[in-house]
């Protein structure tokens, strides 16, 4: 049984899956399977993976169910303690694998793992360290867009990774549940962040597993694709995952932030699938209940320490940050 089990997920991402899957060839940990799983591409990947790359396990379906559903269905397959998902347009350093595994590795009481991505085209500028949560209830990849200065290089708490390159222990899955396939695309690392952190289990950096990402390989940014999951697949966080007094707390900000993005949304012409986003909330609000009511009946921490998760793991970050600056 191999120690870690790696999830990649493809949708005619044929041109990224050379550089992807040769870094992993060239590990310096090698205790670990790959399940690629494709979401019903018509490009060809699938054939170019069983004729160069024998030995990724593929699971070949007829459509896409999204990234969500995707790394779902793999997991199923997967038979690691650990558990990689890895978007398909990442280049790993050779190093970075065994990285992930010493930092879960070096308490069990940690259930997730960020490695250190950075923008695969824009050398030495970071893509994500983590991801954190703000007030306003959006969630955010924590160093997006700066330039990579050793800030980031001393291991620290933070709330989740981002699900492009994150590890994370199968017992936490276990308990929690792995990403909802509602989401589809988008905020399904947040929400199984909040699963994990609301259970007592704790996330850290792995600043030596050094990810190249090609940011927004496969959406685009600000597409209408886009604009609709993150837009409503916030509030599906919200709902599910915020303890009541700490969403009370923060409503007004969070409802004048969505307003905003609301008519930025408009402006930019995407005002339909903004709109739309906000009626599959409502639409949803049963099932989202339904399943907010499991989550925190098993909630082991309280109010005051769900709001220090978020303040605690970016505070860390800062610190560190100052820290290497000033040195």
């Amino acid at each position: 049984m191999p120690k870690v089990s790696i999830i990649i997920l493809n949708w005619n991402g044929k041109p990224l899956l050379k550089e992807c899957l040769d870094s992993l060839a060239r590990q310096t940990f090698t205790d670990f399977e790959t399940v690629l799983l494709d979401n019903g591409s018509s490009d060809g990947s699938t054939e170019y993976l069983r004729q160069h790359y024998p030995w990724v396990h593929l699971v070949a379906l007829p459509e896409n169910i999204g990234f969500a559903g995707g790394n779902n269905r793999a997991f199923q397959d997967c038979s690691g303690e650990f558990i990689v998902a890895l978007n398909n347009d990442t280049k790993l350093e050779p190093t970075a694998l065994a990285a992930l595994v010493a930092a879960a590795e070096a308490d069990p009481g940690v259930g997730m793992v960020a490695a250190k991505m950075v923008n695969f085209y824009q050398t030495g500028r970071i893509d994500s360290v983590g991801i954190g949560v703000a007030g306003n209830g959006m969630g955010h990849n924590i160093g997006v867009g700066e330039q990579d200065q050793g800030q980031y290089d001393v291991a620290a708490e933070v709330f989740g990774p981002c699900g492009g390159a994150a590890l994370y222990r199968r017992s936490m899955l276990e308990k929690v549940g792995f990403f909802d396939s509602d989401f589809f695309a988008y905020y399904e690392d947040l929400d199984l962040a909040w699963r994990g952190r609301l259970a007592g289990w704790r996330g850290v950096t792995a600043p030596a597993a050094v990810v190249h990402h090609v940011h927004s390989a496969t959406s685009g940014k600000m597409s209408p694709f886009t604009v609709y999951h993150v837009q409503r697949n916030k509030w599906f966080v919200l709902i599910k995952d915020w303890p009541a007094l700490l969403l009370l707390r923060f409503l007004p900000k969070i409802v004048l932030f969505d307003l905003a993005a609301l008519l930025l949304a408009i402006l930019r012409g995407r005002g339909g699938a903004a709109l739309r986003a906000r009626r599959d909330v409502i639409r949803n609000l049963p099932r989202l209940l339904a399943q907010r009511k499991a989550i925190q009946r098993v909630r082991r921490i309280d109010v005051a320490d769900a709001q220090a998760l978020f303040r605690k793991s970016e505070g860390a970050l800062a610190t560190f940050r100052r820290k290497m600056r000033d040195r």
